[in-house]
């Protein structure tokens, strides 16, 4: 029996050997960088006592993202992104085993933290953008990108649920140094799944004499910023990360001061919302049609802004808990529809400097929500920190739902034309 009849839809993605090797590898690498996510704030948390350095060791990870992610997205629309991606991902395992050798030998500063999440931040300015388009050249089948798409937050997600979990557990017992090791360790599944792959050379066009990276810069954020229906996906999602992300730096506050708790609660709470993320990522893997993932666009901040606003004002771990899932739920269904509608409409030439924004606008823009958020919670609290972001989000989703039926008839014509509408849509 063909592969493809074995595979139930939900994994249809799986049919390619490509992204069924990419998937697993990045299963094992991402619990353990969620590892590290969980130790790095618990030990800024634990070293300094201060939420303010939170905000800057979160800013000092993302502002080379911000500065670089537009110039790598030019690169990738140019470069081999096989090899980029072999490249980033052992850069990565350096700098989580140089966070290891300096927490194992007591010698770690706050200083080598935020030095160290500069270094990373570079690295993920490239590896970001490339790893998202990357998806393109793994799937055989142009019907099931959107599928490995879901996919690929559900493994994300089912990380960022198994992580913290055991990164709390790991902490508490032996120290966030031993975190630190095993992210490094898990870099070794990814980049033997990436070496095991055979990628068919990419068509690239030839570059023009005034074919610039400040030219092809600037033709890639007029495409985006033109076309109605990016632009306001870009900006949406970019105004939701500015506010909302930053929850997950505030976390260790609400750990310890509010819901007085240890380095578990921490892990609980980053797994709950985790949770969240992967039943919403199964949840739109499972899905037939990328036809009506428009709305949950729209709906997807008011649900986000209310839950944090729950938890922000909560003062029991269980009702904590449930704000956390629905917080994470409600991210993913945003960033993963935005990420598939993105993918869907863009014109292959332009996909890598679109992406490129997408990043900035999901990962990035939380690099300056950090640095406020940590700035005013120091100020007001993180309570009040939070309830004014939930607010925010949830006008911002008001906003794009009155958007949103000029838009739909922008994007409708698209999908009719590639075949993805049926007499039903």
């Amino acid at each position: 029996m063909h592969i493809r009849e074995k595979i139930s839809p939900v994994f249809r993605a799986f049919s390619s050997r490509n992204y069924r090797l990419f998937f697993a590898g990045q299963g094992i690498s991402l619990i353990g960088t969620w590892m590290t996510q969980t130790a790095v704030i618990w030990l800024v948390y634990s070293l300094t006592n201060s939420a303010l350095l939170l905000g800057v060791v979160g800013f000092a990870q993302q502002l080379p993202n911000f500065l670089l992610s537009p110039f790598a997205g030019v690169l990738v629309d140019r470069l081999n992104r096989h090899r980029i991606l072999i490249v980033t991902q052992i850069l990565s395992m350096i700098q989580s085993l140089i966070l290891a050798a300096l927490a194992f030998s007591g010698t770690i500063h706050i200083w080598h933290i935020i030095v160290l999440s500069i270094f990373q931040g570079c690295v993920n300015a490239i590896d970001m953008p490339t790893r998202q388009t990357f998806v393109v050249e793994l799937v055989e089948r142009r019907e099931n990108l959107s599928n490995a798409i879901a996919l690929n937050s559900s493994v994300f997600s089912g990380a960022r649920l198994i992580g913290p979990a055991i990164a709390g557990l790991v902490i508490a017992s032996v120290g966030a140094s031993t975190c630190f090791l095993i992210d490094g360790v898990s870099y070794i599944a990814v980049i033997a799944g990436l070496l095991a792959m055979r990628i068919r050379p990419r068509k690239i066009d030839p570059i023009a004499s005034s074919d610039t990276i400040l030219h092809r810069l600037k033709e890639g954020f007029d495409y985006a910023f033109g076309f109605p229906p990016i632009r306001s996906i870009l900006l949406l999602i970019g105004l939701v990360s500015l506010v909302g992300m930053p929850y997950t730096v505030l976390a260790p506050i609400f750990a310890t001061n509010i819901l007085h708790g240890g380095p578990q609660t921490l892990g609980f709470l980053m797994a709950s919302s985790g949770l969240g993320a992967l039943i919403s990522a199964v949840y739109l893997s499972s899905r037939s049609t990328i036809v009506g993932l428009g709305r949950i666009i729209a709906i997807a901040p008011s649900v986000f802004g209310a839950a944090l606003i729950v938890f922000a004002l909560s003062k029991v771990l269980w009702l904590s808990l449930i704000a956390m899932f629905v917080l994470g739920g409600s991210l993913i269904l945003q960033s993963t529809s935005s990420n598939t509608i993105l993918q869907t409409i863009v014109e292959e030439d332009k996909r890598g400097r679109v992406l490129s924004l997408f990043t900035i606008a999901f990962i990035s823009m939380a690099t300056f929500g950090n640095l406020f958020a940590g700035s005013l919670a120091s100020r007001i609290g993180a309570p009040y920190t939070l309830v004014i972001s939930g607010v925010i989000c949830i006008a911002a989703s008001i906003y794009f739902s009155r958007q949103f039926p000029s838009l739909r008839e922008i994007v409708l014509p698209i999908y009719d034309r590639m075949g993805l509408l049926t007499e039903h849509h």
